[in-house]
């Protein structure tokens, strides 16, 4: 299998690295340029160089960016997934192009950070033709534990800026509850006790909790894209007249925090307005 990951962050340079472990042929391309084995700095040599395509890329502008350089390369014999989290416009514009070519494509957004990516253990929300999709799950393997059927193309893409509209929200409220509850003199362990044994507890709660308490905000999923993922909530929502309040608050509290210097900090970070220097020792 040749594949071309575009995107070495946290998790495409980790997804490229599982699929060379499986035996694929991987070409790699950044747009800073990173000292890795197939790194290749001209996007359409990238595209040249593989029949697959994967794109783990920051956002919708970035994404739409680098198709735009790619797309006289691109040919019928091309198969491109997208697993950034975008806006559902460029999805369908990203579908309608490679349509137009006549290049399978799949929306196959994922969920998971650092360490699952490390390990092979992705989920992946795919959206496309069956066919597609099919292939698709075949490719993904080696960086994947799940992989979702969502159906109609873009339906992945809702979902997974659904998915961390929850985690967003979640992680605010665990954070207004453990400064709450530590300030007024509840130990860490106490907390963290009750916490985690209370029927709101979940998997992210679980997860995320021991990093907060110890005040470790090391990036697994940086709070800028998580803001970044709130307003591509926000806009659909807005498209479809709903409402989100919590989203709305969330959102603007994770635009101040970014605006404040933790953009680049793990989304959990979100707890650090509420410590003074002794609030996590």
């Amino acid at each position: 299998m040749n594949i071309t990951v575009f995107g070495m962050g946290i998790i495409g340079s980790r997804c490229a690295d599982n699929w060379q472990q499986s035996g694929a042929s991987v070409t790699r391309w950044n747009r800073t340029a990173k000292d890795l084995a197939g790194f290749i700095a001209d996007p359409t040599a990238a595209t040249h160089a593989s029949e697959i395509l994967s794109f783990y890329l920051k956002d919708g502008k970035s994404l739409r960016s680098v198709f735009e350089q790619i797309r006289p390369t691109l040919t019928s014999g091309h198969f491109v997934m997208n697993h950034s989290t975008v806006d559902l416009p460029t999805i369908l514009w990203m579908a309608d192009q490679c349509d137009a070519i006549g290049c399978s494509f799949v929306d196959a957004p994922f969920t998971g950070s650092k360490i699952a990516a490390g390990e092979g253990k992705l989920m992946y929300y795919l959206a496309g033709s069956d066919d597609a999709v099919a292939r698709a799950e075949a490719i993904l393997a080696p960086t994947a534990s799940a992989l979702i059927r969502m159906g109609t193309m873009g339906h992945a893409t809702v979902v997974k800026l659904s998915t961390n509209l929850i985690a967003a929200c979640q992680i605010q409220a665990l954070s207004e509850a453990m400064a709450l509850c530590l300030k007024h003199g509840i130990s860490k362990e106490s907390f963290s006790h009750a916490i985690t044994q209370h029927g709101t507890a979940s998997a992210l709660t679980k997860m995320k909790l021991p990093g907060m308490l110890k005040g470790d905000f090391d990036t697994h999923f940086s709070l800028d894209n998580m803001r970044k993922d709130s307003v591509y909530a926000l806009e659909l929502a807005h498209s479809m007249r709903l409402e989100l309040p919590a989203m709305h608050t969330v959102s603007r509290r994770m635009q101040e925090l970014c605006d404040d210097g933790l953009a680049e900090q793990d989304y959990t970070a979100l707890a650090k307005p509420y410590a003074d220097e002794s609030f996590f020792h």
